[in-house]
Order: C-alpha cells, then structure tokens, then sequence
C-alpha cells in the first residue's frame, strides 16, 4: 500500500499538495481507494480518500495506528558535508532506511562545503521515511559551527570519530546501547588536531571505525548503521 506524508493530518484531513499530486495524477487513485498515511511522527493512519481533484486528496481517517520507536535511545549524526552534494544526499536517503533520529552538518577548519542548502535534503529524508514505511521523520538541521555545535548541552553519549593515531576503540566495543547517542564525523581530510581536543575537553570520546580509511558519508554511515545493529 502507497505511504504519504501528511504532518497537519491531525488538523486538516487532506494531503499536501505535492502528495496530492502524487497520489492523483500520478497513481490514478480516486475516492472509495484506501492510502496509508504518516505524519512523521510515530504514527501510521488507515485513510480512504472521499474527493480527489488535480490539485486536491481530501480523505476521511479510519484508524490511527502509533508505532513504537525503531529503538531505544536517540540518534544523532553531525557531519562535515562532503563537496559533492550527492554524497550528502545519498548519506541522508540511507541513514533514513536504516534508522537515525537527528542530522546535522558541521562546518569544520577542513570543511570542503561551507554552505549548505537543506530544502532537497528534506524531501529525499522525506520519500525515505515513505519508502522505508518510517513512522518517524528525522530532524535535519542546517548547518552549525563545530565549536558552536560541541558546546551544547546533550545528555547521552557522545563520540567523535578521527583518523589520527591514536589509540581508540571501536564503536561496537564502547556504546551503551538503548542510550541517547551523538557522533561526530569529520570531512575529508578530517578534523583538525584542535578540533579533536576541543571535542575531548567537552565530553567527546574518540572512537573509531574499523581499519579501512573511509569517505565522509561512508563513515557515518557506519557509525549510523552500527548504532541500529547495537540496539536491536
């Protein structure tokens, strides 16, 4: 069954104009049809659409149906955005398959990308969320400074991943899992050596990946992918 994303489908019993669309011109659906419905956040609804115009899906609610958190604990991934933007979106789409709770790009001393434009992001996460049959929308947040960002306050564990040589131990052998959980991942040519301490010094423990050298949107797809394997 189709899956759209209606978040004001508690006040208003209509789908959004895109997802109208969609569902009308696109699917051919038509009234009587029943659709499926997510707001983004954790819940699923049974709908049966009763008008069904070129720009308009009004819909009736037969039931609500509210899904429990795909796992204990909160997830959020700050990374350096890569130069290419398809990277950033690739990151984005698979981390919503797989399951991540909050995205925020960092503007690092060795950020390749200083500016970020979120809109397109949020409509991969969003048709993500409706392929995935996600009840849950991640929260995307626009770009923030490192030294800005490492200094708010958040209850949980908090790692930062870097490619120095230091000894540090892998993720799978020190996150706690069902806890609130934030890693950071650098650019390409990594965090600087300040940026590392100044992480450390604000509760930051360094971790790695494993022993492959990996590209920015890879390693946090790990960090994303080994979270969810950890809490299941």
């Amino acid at each position: 069954m189709h899956v759209f994303y209606t978040p004001d489908i508690k006040t208003k019993a209509e789908l959004p104009e895109e997802e109208a669309l969609h569902c009308v011109r696109v699917l051919r659906l038509t009234p009587g049809d029943e659709i499926r419905l997510t707001d983004g956040e954790g819940n699923f609804y049974r709908a049966e659409i009763t008008v069904a115009t070129n720009k308009r899906c009004l819909v009736k609610l037969l039931e609500t149906l509210p899904q429990p958190p795909l796992r204990s604990g909160h997830l959020h991934i700050a990374m350096a955005p890569t130069k290419n933007m398809d990277r950033n979106e690739w990151f984005a789409e698979k981390a919503t398959e797989i399951g991540i709770d909050e995205l925020t790009f960092l503007n690092c001393r060795y950020s390749e990308r200083k500016v970020i434009k979120t809109d397109r992001i949020e409509k991969i996460v969003i048709s993500a969320v409706k392929q995935s049959l996600k009840a849950y929308r991640p929260r995307l947040n626009e770009m923030t400074d490192f030294n800005t960002f490492i200094s708010q306050d958040f209850r949980g564990q908090k790692f930062i991943a870097h490619c120095y040589k230091d000894e540090k131990p892998l993720l799978k052998h020190v996150l706690k899992p069902e806890e609130d959980t934030l890693i950071l991942i650098g650019p390409e040519g990594d965090f600087s050596e300040e940026e590392v301490a100044k992480a450390i010094e604000n509760g930051f423990q360094p971790i790695s990946l494993g022993n492959s050298r990996l590209r920015t949107e890879t390693a946090a797809l790990v960090a994303c992918h080994t979270v969810n394997l950890i809490n299941q």
